[in-house]
């Protein structure tokens, strides 16, 4: 079933540049709707009921595999702060002012980590990546930069490395996944940087073996390039590579991680380096406006994460692999017609689903199943895939605390109930 091509649809092997470019685009602005809550061709109104109505359905589901932040309530946030500040940090210390105080203690705290000498804080990732990316430019004299067409500020930066930096990039690879020693090496123009995100998000969070990361790496120094990491989601990526943290980051000259995306913070990103590369990156950090007077509720929550959250990846990354093949097993008996995971094996805890239907049926039909059965197995669904076939819809699956409580069988149920729910919305179209 999971080798098996929908219906009218056709692999394409989408490798060429101009495809894949369309596509990352195309990608690009649906994602951009679907984070608004809008419906395409839907008036506002509608869109912004609709949008009430999920948030609903999922703050009331009582069981689900992940809740997102849309479902917690801004009195909700401030008490689970509240709550956890007084354990990471003194709070009789004064605030922070432009980084001092709470915000220092952080990136000390994420230097020692990944096993870099000095960090800088970032008031977004965006931000965090574009200054490393410019700054190594600036040493190495190439503003040219190497990564892939999936790759985040490719895809979700508006262009920025472009307009902003003024850099340029080129793709080893278009195939999703990370690009392989021999497609760096045959590179057929110069680079001074190769930045590598792990995992990559929209090929579906994957990862390559750890050797084949090592080789990717020294393939890049052989060409003289200087290695950054997308680490956004580096946190859960231990298990996969079975090494710790300082381990994986040092094979990178500098690393971005987010605060938020896994460690539940409320926003912010740390860049690790050298001393040197981190001075360098506060002053572009000045220039691009982000040097904010005081940031203590994100670094207290981005302490928190790291208390709480962190030890707890490995145990949802190898829960994610137990989901997997129960959604795969509900498919199966529930006869999907065509379904993939991808990847097959989640390499974090987190995976993408692709079914072959429009994306507002099985959108509807998830809502549905959380409304009248008080269970949220999937929430948003999108139309097509980076890594896929046409003619698919996709959602990404977050596997973190809540999803804890379910056992195998108890996901296989739900993924029967759910292809069930996703009969009648198509019957009723």
């Amino acid at each position: 079933m999971t080798d098996a091509m929908p219906e009218n649809t056709q692999p394409g092997r989408a490798t060429e540049a101009a495809a894949r470019e369309e596509q990352r685009k195309e990608q690009s602005r649906e994602q951009q709707k679907e984070r608004q809550g809008e419906e395409q061709g839907e008036p506002e109104e509608e869109g912004e009921a609709r949008e009430r109505r999920r948030i609903a359905a999922w703050r009331a589901a009582g069981r689900a595999l992940s809740r997102g932040y849309r479902e917690v309530t801004l009195r909700e946030r401030l008490a689970e702060l509240t709550a956890a500040a007084g354990e990471v940090y003194d709070l009789d210390a004064r605030a922070d002012i432009y980084g001092d105080g709470v915000v220092a203690e952080l990136e000390r705290r994420v230097a020692g980590l990944l096993g870099f000498p000095a960090a800088a804080f970032f008031p977004t990732g965006t931000m965090a990546q574009q200054v490393a990316l410019r700054c190594w430019a600036g040493r190495t004299g190439n503003p040219v930069v190497a990564l892939h067409p999936l790759a985040h500020p490719e895809v979700h930066e508006r262009d920025a490395v472009h307009v902003l930096a003024g850099l340029r990039t080129v793709h080893p690879t278009g195939e999703p996944r990370l690009p392989t020693a021999e497609e760096v090496r045959e590179l057929d123009e110069p680079f001074g940087t190769l930045m590598l995100e792990l995992p990559l998000r929209d090929a579906g969070f994957v990862l390559p073996g750890w050797d084949e990361l090592t080789e990717v790496v020294e393939a890049a120094r052989e060409r003289d390039a200087l290695v950054h990491f997308d680490g956004a989601r580096l946190w859960e990526t231990t298990s996969h590579f079975g090494r710790e943290l300082s381990e994986i980051a040092g094979l990178a000259d500098s690393v971005y991680v987010s605060f938020y995306k896994s460690l539940g913070g409320l926003s912010g990103a740390a860049l690790v380096g050298p001393e040197s590369f981190v001075e360098e990156a506060r002053a572009w950090r000045h220039r691009y406006g982000g040097g904010l007077f005081q940031q203590f509720p994100a670094a207290l929550a981005a302490l928190a994460g790291l208390e709480r959250e962190l030890p707890r990846l490995p145990r949802y990354a190898a829960h994610a692999v137990v989901v997997a093949e129960a959604l795969r097993e509900g498919f199966e008996t529930a006869a999907v017609p065509w379904y993939r995971l991808q990847p097959e094996v989640p390499r974090t805890h987190q995976f993408q689903v692709w079914l072959p239907y429009p994306p507002e049926v099985l959108t509807e039909a998830a809502l549905r199943q959380s409304e009248q059965t008080g269970t949220t197995l999937f929430h948003r669904w999108s139309a097509g895939a980076p890594a896929g076939p046409p003619g698919v819809a996709f959602t990404e699956v977050t596997v973190a605390s809540p999803a804890l409580e379910w056992t195998a069988e108890e996901v296989k149920e739900a993924t029967a109930r759910f292809v069930e729910f996703v009969g009648r919305v198509r019957a009723e179209r």
